[in-house]
């Protein structure tokens, strides 16, 4: 059964539904292999990584149950308003200088008000200015007119993660809806920017839900996918669920790559809770990856990752140049 939908895939098919809930109990081994194999064949050996800020932390009136910055989380977390335009600058070039090539500034709220979008916009343009790392921006629910003006100012793409099914998603969040995710996303291509888009793994949804997000990711034709793992943060509300295997966060990547072939499937927060940071990861379908600390956890050090890819052959896009090792 794997062997054929890879060879479906591979000739230019899509996997339906119905295929890919086939995969959930398919053997593990089998199915990594070959979500690698599909991968190589989509997109190569290029690695892709970039590296995000905590552009505006904390206040937020949104109720998204994981999250330790949510009106209904009572973790500690640092509170501050939109950083400033000089050490929005200065952490840009500071990740261009080690060699990242993509940097994201995450704002913390359902969405940036109209004189924030223009604070921010200030502040990409004087980034363009001191160096050429592309920019991408997470800020909430904007129209296409803000998305617009960010784009003015450089940004190439905005992340706004989908977090999981349609079904499941009013037992995560109920301050804003599905829909609401959507008609963003929308706004933002209609604008011309790309989308960055997935979801976070381990907050009570089933496989079943996980396969629902991602056929969403590609009929949306979004193409940057990160895939969270829930940091069960105290504080939270799900602050006492169980942390993630590496056995299932690597089944859930192979099988995304199977229902979206050619996209960055991009390992995100929570990967440093897994035994070996991911690494199993990267050899079931997973070609991407936001290094460094993530908004109010730790992640894994972009130096761990630029060794650990180098050592598993992929091609690290790395400023001007590239870091290539042996193949896989």
């Amino acid at each position: 059964m794997i062997a054929e939908l890879k060879e479906k895939i591979l000739n230019g098919e899509n996997i339906t539904r119905e295929e890919a809930v086939s995969l959930i109990h398919a053997p593990l081994g089998e199915l990594c292999t070959s979500a690698n194999e599909i991968r190589q064949k989509f997109c190569g050996n290029v690695f892709d990584m970039c590296t995000i800020i905590n552009g505006k932390s904390g206040c937020c009136s949104e109720n998204c149950k994981y999250c330790a910055q949510s009106s209904r989380s009572k973790a500690r977390h640092e509170e501050y308003p939109l950083l400033d335009t000089k050490e929005i600058v200065e952490r840009a070039l500071y990740n261009y200088e080690r060699g990242v090539l993509r940097f994201s500034i995450v704002c913390s709220g359902k969405k940036l008000s109209d004189s924030e979008v223009d604070s921010l916009c200030e502040s990409i343009r004087e980034i363009k200015k001191a160096c050429p790392i592309s920019v991408c921006v997470s800020a909430g629910l904007l129209d296409e007119n803000n998305f617009r003006k960010l784009k003015d100012a450089g940004v190439t793409r905005v992340h706004n993660n989908l977090e999981t099914s349609r079904r499941f998603f009013p037992e995560i969040c109920t301050t804003h809806t599905f829909d609401d995710k959507l008609k963003t996303i929308i706004a933002a291509k209609n604008a011309g920017l790309e989308v960055c888009s997935g979801g976070i793994m381990g907050i009570g949804e089933t496989m079943d839900d996980r396969i629902d997000m991602a056929l969403t990711l590609r009929e949306l034709g979004i193409k940057s996918v990160p895939v969270n793992i829930l940091n069960p943060i105290i504080g939270t509300p799900l602050e006492s669920y169980k942390i993630m295997t590496d056995i299932e966060a690597a089944r859930i990547v192979a099988i995304f790559r199977f229902i979206i072939p050619n996209a960055q499937i991009r390992l995100a927060g929570g990967r440093g809770l897994l035994s070996d940071m991911g690494k199993t990861l990267l050899l079931s379908g997973a070609n991407a990856a936001i290094s460094g600390d993530m908004l109010t956890t730790s992640g894994v050090s972009v130096e761990n990752d630029m060794k650990t890819t180098k050592e598993l052959g992929f091609i690290v896009k790395f400023k001007e140049k590239e870091i290539v090792s042996a193949g896989v």
